[in-house]
């Protein structure tokens, strides 16, 4: 079963987070970076596609798993395989067990180059199509709730596919649990743990890297398509966890949205005075760059703004919350505080 295992992902997260913290303390002494630096900062990762745990792995089938949506879903055949959600999480899940040559299927924000050439089953963003999904011939469909619409789901499940909904959450701490979810719908539980492991430790890792001795800075991570877009993240965006995760407070919660994603005013941006602002590349080269973002109302007015105080990392990584997490983590680390990633 795929949730019984959350409490125990979530417990050995927590523990290495405790003991990166207690490390960062005692080694950062004053010369700590504060993340003071100014102008933008684009923060990369080593490789953009996932490690895998294991090379052509064997699934043990039949394996019968709670999906998210309360049902029971048994799965007979991983030989072709489609995972769509909003961050690309499930399809960079699934290469990273090991199942990179048996996928067929993948939604837009998975854009890894290893899987480039694999089929995008939502064309139009958010909105996966049947159509697309049933031509792909697939033996089983991972997905959630933050992709649909439902109906879709619902008419692949209908016409005989297997489909499992895991937890649409997004945070450092899900992580973990969701790597093991899915190894265990895909029939490889050891794995799953190899996999779970390795991402709770790379996230630790990178933890350590915070300085701890500094007021925690405020960052604002900002959602752009063009000028007419500005979103300002705040809790359950997955981007609030990551901010907390680098030590800092996130603007969007501290200024009292309750949304995940929500339209920013000119006024509501200055008083929420960023000191960083976090981008997407492809939502800041959108708007034509820093120049052009510091000529949106109100961002010039912001610490961040006046400092032209920008992070910004590839759109599929950022917010991908799958086993490149820790990597993730790390380059932002290295980004925000000026510390070389090590």
């Amino acid at each position: 079963m795929i949730w019984p295992l959350k409490v125990r992902g979530a417990r050995l997260l927590a523990i290495a987070f405790a003991a990166t913290a207690m490390t960062a303390a005692c080694a950062s002494g004053g010369d700590a970076p504060t993340g003071t630096q100014t102008g933008r900062t684009t923060a990369t990762l080593e490789s953009l596609d996932p490690t895998p745990i294991a090379e052509d792995p064997v699934s043990t089938l039949p394996v019968t798993v709670r999906s998210a949506d309360g049902v029971d879903v048994t799965i007979t055949d991983t030989s072709r395989i489609v995972a769509a959600d909003q961050y690309g999480t499930l399809t960079e899940t699934v290469y990273a067990l090991g199942f990179g040559d048996r996928l067929v299927g993948r939604d837009i924000a998975a854009k890894f180059p290893a899987v480039e050439s694999i089929p995008n089953v939502t064309p139009s963003g958010r909105q996966l199509s049947a159509e697309a999904i049933l031509n792909l011939h697939p033996t089983v469909v991972l997905t959630d709730a933050s992709i649909g619409p439902r109906a879709v789901q619902d008419q692949l499940r209908a016409a005989g596919i297997p489909v499992v909904y895991f937890d649409p959450g997004r945070s450092l701490e899900s992580v973990p649990d969701q790597i093991q979810a899915v190894a265990d719908a895909l029939g490889v539980p050891a794995e799953g743990t190899a996999l779970r492991e390795r991402t709770a430790a790379e996230i630790a890792d990178a933890a350590a890297l915070v300085p701890s001795n500094a007021d925690p800075l405020t960052i604002a991570f900002l959602y752009m398509r063009g000028p007419a877009i500005t979103m300002l993240a705040g809790p359950g965006s997955g981007a609030d966890s990551l901010i907390e995760g680098l030590g800092a407070t996130d603007a969007g919660t501290a200024a009292g949205l309750t949304k995940d994603f929500t339209p920013i005013t000119s006024e509501a941006m200055i008083a929420a005075a960023p000191d960083v602002f976090l981008m997407m590349t492809g939502g800041l080269e959108s708007i034509g760059g820093v120049e052009g973002l510091t000529a949106i109302p109100g961002i010039a007015q912001t610490p961040a703004g006046r400092n032209q105080r920008i992070v910004d990392m590839e759109d599929g990584a950022l917010l991908s919350f799958g086993p490149r997490t820790g990597s993730v983590l790390k380059a932002l680390a290295s980004a925000v505080y000026g510390q070389p990633a090590q």
